[in-house]
């Protein structure tokens, strides 16, 4: 689903003296089937611009649109329900919303409120968790006797079994380990392609930005302060560090190896090391011809 926000502003407890106003005047596009990565430091307004995506906060002033549902401002809206069934949200720590005596309940929770017939809730079970890779034999488990690993998978395929079409992903790898970080990541993109997801993720982690999305937003003090593709907003080193953002190590890489080796290597999601690895094939290759 194309998703837009149109001069979106919001503030918190308006004409109080805690008023705040959190997003100001935001505009910008995700275009349906793209991954898309919200940047910024903390208070730049990510999470609030998150809550607005399946309803949980409405715009103070301006329009949201999420495929043919609308979230305006001073408008009641009447479709929310069905909106929520279509977006599903990924929060930070998802294991602790986990409360059913099985692992299958936990996944069947949210299709059963939706009064999804039980055949198939049975079938979305199998389905989410095979993608989530849950071996099946823990479906009967309490998912208070697994892992935290298999329990945030647990709690993601509660998400998938709804059938979003869009995946808003807010900080989903807090608290992984840096292998546990990779495997959650690298299953969220497969499951982007394979499903078709417009996929939406606030992360921390410039290096997630740069390897899975294809468009990047940064925010700033509650507004648009940059956006475009990963490569293009990662050149743009004294604009980034100007809001306290990193450049990932990757980009630091190829700048050096352009700059001291006049050598410019082409990113198409390598790490460091097979990048390295392609350097020094070109290095060998061009004494070879020498």
């Amino acid at each position: 689903m194309d998703i837009t926000f149109d001069q979106v502003s919001y503030v918190y407890q308006p004409g109080s003296p805690f008023e705040h106003r959190a997003l100001q005047d935001i505009s910008f596009s995700i275009q349906s089937g793209s991954f898309v990565a919200i940047i910024g430091h903390t208070g730049s307004g990510k999470s609030t611009l998150l809550q607005h995506l399946n309803g949980l906060v409405q715009p103070t002033e301006g329009r949201v649109n999420i495929g043919p549902y609308a979230l305006v401002s001073g408008e009641k809206n009447k479709h929310l329900r069905e909106l929520r069934e279509k977006v599903g949200v990924v929060f930070q720590y998802p294991e602790h919303q986990l409360f059913e005596e099985t692992v299958a309940k936990d996944i069947a929770f949210g299709p059963e409120n939706f009064g999804v017939e039980q055949k198939e809730i049975e079938d979305r079970i199998q389905q989410a968790a095979k993608a989530t890779k849950l071996s099946e034999d823990l479906l009967e488990r309490s998912p208070f006797d697994l892992s935290g690993g298999q329990m945030r998978r647990v709690a993601i395929s509660g998400v998938l079994a709804m059938n979003p079409e869009v995946l808003v992903l807010d900080e989903p790898t807090a608290g992984l380990d840096p292998s546990g970080q990779r495997e959650i990541m690298d299953m969220f993109h497969e499951l982007h392609k394979s499903k078709e997801l417009t996929t939406i993720l606030v992360t921390h982690s410039m290096e997630d930005a740069l390897k899975y999305a294809d468009h990047i937003v940064i925010l700033n003090h509650g507004e648009v302060y940059r956006e475009g593709t990963p490569l293009e907003i990662f050149k743009q080193r004294e604009a980034l560090e100007n809001v306290q953002l990193d450049v990932p190590e990757v980009i630091d890489f190829l700048a050096k190896v352009e700059e001291k080796m006049n050598i410019r290597l082409p990113y198409e999601g390598q790490s460091i090391a097979e990048l390295a690895k392609e350097l020094a094939r070109m290095v060998r290759g061009g004494r070879d011809h020498e």
